[in-house]
């Protein structure tokens, strides 16, 4: 399948709307209640969600009747699933999903695209749950309309109707409006190009560094983390997230953690934890800020790519700056240059990879 996004630098790019692998079974259960579950339904929650294998087992086991290998009918049967109203967290408007079938995992999502949903859009896809030691199998994708039975009503601006089958969903995209960044996290020099809720359930503000010429992703630490970090032994600056092995630099000169790699596997494996570069913060662009930074970054972009980052036919500019690292010891080398360049104009172009 043909990569959607041209890279600054190394990253995963996917095929035709970018399928979303998930993680392992267990994983892939724990995300789905993440993406499912209204904000006040994590905060009245009591307890944890115990996930058994014995449960697991019994989802394996059961058998089917849905065919597969039609993607209408596979669409019918996810929306069928959903409840009347659904929170799409990741602020590439992606509502992630997954189920087993003849005992093989699949993984997919609807989404409701900027550049068509007002159209009467939402796009559809679902594959095999990637593994290192099987080759991919087929990715099924279809754009649906009123057409297709898929009727797609613009309620609010964030706010999309969706009727099938006799069954309406409202689906209610991540409001992340009036997030900004502390000042303590902004270097005078840096552009704020606008709020992320990646698919971690890790929160980032995507900044552009004019002087460095440089993206970061920095951590939004206002709303609280849903992570535990440890530092790295060697560089106690460098933090290693427990669950999402997410690894941030503590900055020198301001209050905050920028993003500096993602475990390689992840990456791979196009899995939930690959990091943020699949979920730009579309829906909170303002003007041309996102395009003229990408064109100073990279000016053979100029007159290619437009306002949210999209070249014509829909493939995206992907900002990729951080590590795919595949041990830990792979991070040393951004302490190793932060600490020369501490008090050079080049510091930030460290957090870049490769560093520049």
């Amino acid at each position: 399948m043909p990569d959607q996004r041209e890279p600054i630098a190394a990253t995963a790019a996917r095929s035709p709307r970018r399928r979303r692998r998930a993680a392992g079974v267990i994983l892939g259960c724990l995300l789905c209640a993440i993406g499912s579950a209204r904000p006040s339904d994590a905060q009245e929650a009591a307890a944890p969600r115990l996930v058994t294998v014995e449960e697991l087992t019994d989802e394996l086991r059961r058998t089917h009747a849905l065919a597969i290998d039609k993607p209408k009918e596979v669409a019918s049967f996810v929306f069928a699933a959903l409840k009347e109203r659904v929170e799409v967290y990741p602020t590439e408007n992606y509502y992630y999903f997954r189920f087993t079938h003849g005992g093989v995992a699949y993984a997919g999502n609807f989404r409701l695209d900027p550049l068509d949903r007002d159209k009467g859009r939402i796009h559809f896809a679902y594959y095999e749950e990637a593994a290192e030691w099987k080759p991919d199998g087929p990715e099924r994708y279809l754009e649906l309309d009123a057409a297709a039975g898929f009727a797609v009503e613009r309620l609010a601006p964030l706010a999309y109707a969706v009727t099938h089958g006799g069954r309406r969903v409202v689906f209610e995209l991540n409001d992340l409006s009036a997030v900004r960044p502390p000042a303590a996290a902004m270097d005078a020099r840096d552009v704020f190009i606008g709020p992320i809720f990646d698919e971690s359930a890790l929160r980032f503000f995507l900044l552009y560094n004019r002087a460095a010429k440089t993206f970061h992703y920095v951590l939004d630490e206002t709303a609280g983390v849903i992570e535990r970090f440890d530092a790295l032994k060697g560089a106690p600056r460098i933090l290693v997230g427990r669950r999402t092995g997410f690894a941030f630099y503590r900055d020198h000169r301001f209050d905050r953690k920028i993003l500096i790699g993602a475990f390689a596997r992840n990456v791979r494996l196009n899995t939930y934890l690959d990091g943020p570069f699949d979920q730009l913060p579309e829906n909170f662009i303002q003007g041309e800020a996102l395009r003229e930074a990408i064109i100073d970054s990279d000016p053979a972009a100029k007159g290619r790519i437009g306002r949210l980052g999209h070249y014509p036919g829909g493939n995206r500019y992907a900002i990729g700056t951080y590590m795919h690292y595949e041990r830990l010891s792979d991070l040393l080398r951004v302490e190793a240059c932060a600490q020369k360049r501490l008090r050079q104009p080049t510091y930030y172009r460290c957090f870049v990879n490769p560093p520049r």
